[in-house]
């Protein structure tokens, strides 16, 4: 049976905080990164689904069995194979990336978990994700899930330029970040541009995609837009720094929220973390990736990272180091203080 490994008994999964990522093709190890990042500083339990071609999962259940168990006691795993429940899975499979469009069917296929948090491989956490968890609670009775918007500057977004199709608010939103409230969506009839009635979101995948298909360009993203252009209701928007990408800083600072609060979510799209466009995320990938599990943060992380940023000085991502420092240094400081005040905790007793 698909993901059968490290299960706990029920009723863990109502105090964890749900994961889930789709890995195919070379993004084992972004993936693998993306799971350190979230692992290294959060605070409630966390269960992962990984959605992965079947090439990949002997590969991820080596790598997480090699974590040290001061880690892999914070997490459990499930590893599934990719599915499509409607419609023709070699259509899905080809819509914008390999697999990526398997995101859409996540209230389908985990039919058990009420809550969760959507990341594409190529995100890494700056912050605990008890942080952004915390966010369903401020969901109004309407709103079903939440996602950042794909650009802060109508005249230079995407969608408001090229978009040959509706899509929500006046810029989109991008799907790289995606809190959803899973039960909600499985329970709701979705307004739509094919029939004058509602549809559940399993019956509206597979038409809207026919009727939309021709004027996509960038796959299961372009039609989550669509669905909230005409359900604006159902989504909450939150701000650019839960979702940071390189256009947040390549033409000039355009997140004011991570000018004030600091970077919560990076995300490296465009492949910036394997080329040296973007040397300032690069730096943050490759500092996580190297990080020995069980060293000092400050040390070992916050440092080096210090040192490669002074590097990046120059480019139009690297002026701008606070806002990629910020909150990685608060969160360090709070991890740092808990182990402090553990660690004198337990000699107390004695």
């Amino acid at each position: 049976k698909p993901g059968e490994q490290k299960r706990s008994k029920e009723p863990s999964s109502l105090q964890c905080m749900h994961l889930a990522v789709v890995a195919c093709g070379d993004r084992l190890e972004e993936t693998l990164i993306m799971l350190k990042s979230a692992v290294l500083f959060s605070n409630r339990r966390l269960c992962f689904h990984i959605f992965a071609e079947d090439s990949l999962k002997p590969e991820f259940e080596k790598k997480l069995k090699e974590w040290p168990s001061s880690y892999t006691k914070k997490f459990e795993y499930n590893i599934y194979p990719i599915t499509f429940s409607v419609g023709n899975a070699q259509e899905w499979k080809k819509l914008f990336k390999p697999c990526a469009a398997q995101r859409l069917f996540l209230p389908v296929i985990l039919k058990d978990v009420d809550s969760l948090l959507y990341v594409d491989t190529d995100v890494l956490f700056l912050r605990p994700i008890d942080d952004i968890w915390h966010i369903l609670k401020e969901f109004n009775s309407t709103q079903l899930a939440a996602m950042a918007p794909e650009h802060e500057i109508p005249k230079i977004g995407w969608y408001s330029r090229f978009a040959r199709h509706p899509y929500y608010g006046t810029t989109g939103v991008n799907s790289g970040v995606m809190l959803m409230n899973l039960t909600r969506i499985r329970n709701t009839q979705f307004k739509n541009s094919m029939i004058p009635s509602g549809l559940t979101w399993e019956e509206m995948l597979y038409p809207l995609y026919q009727k939309y298909k021709n004027y996509i360009t960038w796959g299961d993203q372009d039609l989550l837009n669509i669905i909230f252009y005409f359900n604006p209701e159902c989504l909450y928007v939150f701000p650019c720094q839960w979702n940071y990408r390189p256009d947040h800083c390549m033409y000039g600072s355009n997140c004011k929220g991570a000018e004030e609060e600091g970077v919560s979510i990076l995300h490296g799209n465009r492949g910036v973390y394997h080329d040296d466009k973007q040397p300032t995320f690069k730096a943050l990938y490759e500092v996580i990736r190297d990080f020995p599990f069980e060293d000092n943060l400050f040390q070992s992380l916050y440092y080096p990272l210090q040192s490669k940023f002074l590097d990046t000085v120059h480019t139009l991502c690297g002026r701008i180091p606070q806002v990629f420092l910020k909150q990685i240094e608060k969160t360090m400081k709070k991890v740092y203080e808990n182990r402090v005040i553990v660690y004198l905790g337990a000699n107390h007793r004695y």
